[in-house]
């Protein structure tokens, strides 16, 4: 039986994106793995995995990215010139709020540091990067990305999680994918810093800015650096933090 996505037969997908070629899974472990794969195997920039399903899929900090059918679970090959993950990670939050943006049909997707999309202070999606180097030298990107879109939450995320379809009912894994894989997939030719307009964009939907922090650094959010990093300040001074995760004071 021929795999297909909400109707869409999986050999059409590479196509209909305009992505070097597009593989669609019933079950994975993690489509970072598979993407994984992909790069040591010398696939192209821009190689697209979905699975309906992963098993083991991550999060930051080796968290659990709970991953049932209904969701987008999307892994992307990149090979990108630079290793700035911070600002990849960035410029891909900024393609998945737009998407979301389009389909809900209004400006609703905020962005929390350093890679969580929010609708209505729930989130519904997430972006992780992960490199393999061969010395110095940067050998590919896999960027994961999870979004809830049609797929069941357990009853104790629904507080601090949401699903898509609960503001767009009958919303289609297909419609998001058809917004996301070419954007996700072009991020790495944005260069290694985020621009101006990158920087703006984000401020426009930095769901941190001016609240007081615990962690990663006490003090308070004060936006992006051009590379991706937070920035905090203390009082005495700002501080851009690459890594750690947010707690609120």
């Amino acid at each position: 039986m021929t795999l297909t996505l909400d109707g869409v037969p999986a050999h059409f997908l590479a196509r209909r994106w305009g992505v070097p070629q597009a593989a669609l899974f019933r079950t994975l472990p993690s489509s970072l793995d598979a993407v994984h794969d992909l790069g040591a195997s010398g696939a192209p920039s821009g190689s697209t995995v979905i699975a309906e399903e992963q098993t083991a899929g991550r999060g930051r900090d080796g968290r659990t990215w709970r991953s049932p059918r209904g969701g987008a679970w999307l892994g992307v090959l990149l090979r990108p010139s630079h290793a700035e993950f911070g600002a990849l990670a960035i410029r891909t939050g900024l393609v998945v709020a737009d998407a979301v943006d389009e389909l809900l049909g209004r400006s609703r997707a905020r962005l929390k540091w350093p890679n969580d999309v929010l609708v209505d202070d729930r989130k519904v999606a997430g972006v992780l990067c992960e490199g393999r180097w061969q010395g110095d030298a940067l050998q590919w990107l896999a960027v994961g990305v999870g979004v809830n879109v049609c797929n069941p939450l357990p009853p104790d995320l629904v507080p601090r999680a949401a699903a898509l379809e609960e503001f767009r009912p009958g919303l289609r894994r297909v419609d998001l994918l058809d917004r996301l894989v070419p954007g996700v997939a072009a991020v790495a030719a944005g260069g290694a810093a985020l621009t101006e307009a990158e920087r703006r964009a984000f401020a426009e939907r930095d769901w941190l800015e001016g609240r007081a922090l615990h962690a990663p650094a006490v003090g308070r959010a004060a936006g992006i650096g051009a590379d991706g990093a937070l920035l905090v300040t203390t009082g005495a001074a700002t501080l851009a933090v690459r890594d750690g995760h947010v707690e609120l004071a």
